[in-house]
């Protein structure tokens, strides 16, 4: 629909208990902040759509209908969107609207595979979308988005407590060998990473030492790919010269953090991964890194 037409009525989408259904905050692509209300895998997606004709006038359609669409646009060399899901059911058959009219709907025990995401590159949504169709005019629109969570079973070996540890080590030959331990590779988006670092050898003059989280985002394949990556925290956990033998715990708690499930080869358009890295920096400025990745699931 152009920018320069105006609509002669009003589409209004009212979803069932929407009031107090959950919503979740999200970022819109201008930097604001809106509430979606959250949505499940196999939920039925219900509601009411609402057409209201303005100053009174009569308009004539060529009927009504309701769509629900799931969508992933990327951005490589512009943006490309491609519907992984669509269902519609039609409303109304082509009449005129004389006076508001209010028109039920349901799309019951949808499969919705994917969760909602916003990245820097990589968008994928899930909305309702109204269309009136017009003879010899712009057909009428309007979008109401949801937002999708994908909640797992919590994996065996994380309820495990002697389940196997995962061993990161930073080291340079003869100069520098730390070990970092950690309890295990898969977490809950509320869980607690809870490990150790060991200085095994310290030939170094370390200043201080470095614990981030890092979200990288890859949308495309080889050669035609982009990745972007964010610090989601960092902080130090040490600040001062270690010595052989020293021993640092660790406790990062990942609840207060905006962080995002682990997502692989998403409809083969995107990724999005989470890493641990531990950065160590000399007097000199020099920086030693270590990078591991860490799988991160939401807890039904």
């Amino acid at each position: 629909m152009s920018i320069f037409f105006k609509a002669p009525l009003d589409i209004e989408i009212r979803l069932d208990n929407e009031d107090s259904r959950k919503h979740v905050d999200v970022k819109t692509p201008h930097g604001r902040m809106e509430k979606l209300p959250i949505y499940k895998d196999g939920e039925s997606v219900k509601g009411t759509v609402t057409i209201r004709t303005k100053e009174g006038r009569k308009i004539e359609h060529l009927g009504v209908k309701v769509q629900l669409l799931g969508s992933i646009e990327t951005n490589l060399d512009g943006i490309i969107s491609s519907d992984f899901l669509s269902l519609a059911t039609e409303l109304a058959a082509p009449a005129q609207l004389t006076h508001p009219e209010t028109y039920p709907f349901e799309f019951k025990n949808v499969e919705k595979q994917y969760e909602s995401y916003r990245g820097k590159n990589a968008r994928l949504r899930y909305y309702l979308k109204v269309v009136l169709s017009r003879k010899s005019s712009s057909e009428i629109t309007r979008e109401k988005e949801l937002w999708v969570y994908q909640y797992m079973n919590v994996p065996i070996a994380t309820t495990n407590k002697d389940g196997p540890t995962v061993k990161m080590d930073v080291g340079i030959e003869d100069c520098l060998h730390i070990e970092f331990e950690y309890s295990k590779s898969r977490f809950s988006l509320k869980d607690v990473i809870v490990g150790r670092i060991y200085f095994l050898l310290v030939r170094l003059k370390i200043k201080h030492m470095e614990l981030s989280l890092i979200r990288r985002e890859t949308v495309g394949a080889p050669p035609n790919q982009i990745t972007d990556s964010e610090t989601v925290v960092r902080f130090e956990i040490m600040d001062g010269a270690p010595v052989k033998g020293e021993t640092i715990p660790i406790r990062l708690f990942l609840g207060g953090f905006d962080l995002t499930p682990t997502y692989r080869d998403v409809n083969k358009k995107f990724s999005t991964r989470t890493y641990l890295s531990l950065v160590l920096i000399d007097e000199d400025a020099r920086r030693y890194f270590k990078q591991s990745e860490i799988i991160l699931y939401r807890e039904s």
